[in-house]
């Protein structure tokens, strides 16, 4: 059952809202973003890179792979363009499941992101493998003997290392047929006194957070996948579309790419 939404302190979902240009937050969220802006001066255009990925890889699994199924890990609150938008642009029949366990972003998220009956928001811990297989809607919308696309893009960096998330990711790829793809991508820093001060603050603020990682920890995911040109990398810098700059290095990144189960 869901928890009542608090809107004494700050959320994630609801501070890359104001990030991003959206209404659902409250002032708790904008005063936390503008002070993770301190500490991270580029966060907002990380954001938004990261945004823009996600739009960028789903389209090119629909298109160029006729990926046709998506699980979104952590979906968040909805977006300007959201990824059943996308892919139902490419074929009509497109099914997408969306998990969160968040009351707010549930509540959004049926309201604005349930448009047909080939996509569902459903409410499990995205570590919770087994709850997210085993969901009703799941089974109805999901054949996973036909290749799947599975998301957990800026999500890995919110859970704690007891949820294991890189075990987590690797769980999931375990139980895709051979074809699907999995697609991650999570704050990083190789600046141990960055990744120290960004992850206490993110504690400190919202509570329950991971931590950011270093680019190693993301490539861990993809053991055993075969990892899509161009490979792991600064996700601005995956394959952007035309107009789309690459910006400068910064000490921290959305770091990540998209890995083909054999």
């Amino acid at each position: 059952m869901s928890h009542a939404i608090d809107v004494t302190r700050p959320h994630v979902a609801r501070m890359y809202n104001w990030l991003l240009g959206g209404k659902d937050n409250y002032v708790v969220d904008r005063q936390a973003a503008r002070i993770l802006l301190q500490l991270v001066p580029n966060y907002g255009e990380l954001v938004r890179s990261n945004k823009r990925f996600l739009w960028r890889v789903v389209r090119l699994l629909a298109e160029q792979h006729g990926v046709k199924q998506f699980l979104d890990h952590g979906v968040g609150l909805p977006a300007q363009v959201n990824v059943h938008q996308i892919v139902q642009q490419v074929d009509s029949n497109a099914r997408v499941v969306y998990i969160d366990n968040d009351p707010m972003v549930l509540a959004h998220g049926r309201a604005l992101l349930e448009e047909n009956d080939e996509t569902a928001v459903i409410e499990a811990d995205v570590a919770d493998t087994e709850a997210i297989f085993g969901h009703c809607e799941v089974q109805r919308l999901i054949d996973f003997e036909r290749p799947v696309a599975a998301l957990f893009v800026s999500v890995l960096h919110c859970l704690p290392d007891r949820a294991d998330p890189v075990g987590m990711v690797r769980r999931v790829a375990r139980r895709l047929a051979p074809g699907s793809f999995v697609v991650v991508c999570q704050l990083t820093s190789e600046d141990a006194q960055v990744r120290s001060q960004v992850t206490e603050f993110m504690r400190g603020c919202v509570g329950t957070w991971g931590r950011v990682r270093r680019r190693c920890e993301v490539a861990a995911c993809f053991d055993g996948m075969d990892v899509l040109a161009p490979g792991l990398v600064e996700v601005s810098s995956w394959r952007p579309g035309p107009g789309e700059s690459v910006p400068a290095s910064h000490a921290c990144q959305e770091y990540g790419g998209v890995g083909m189960v054999r």
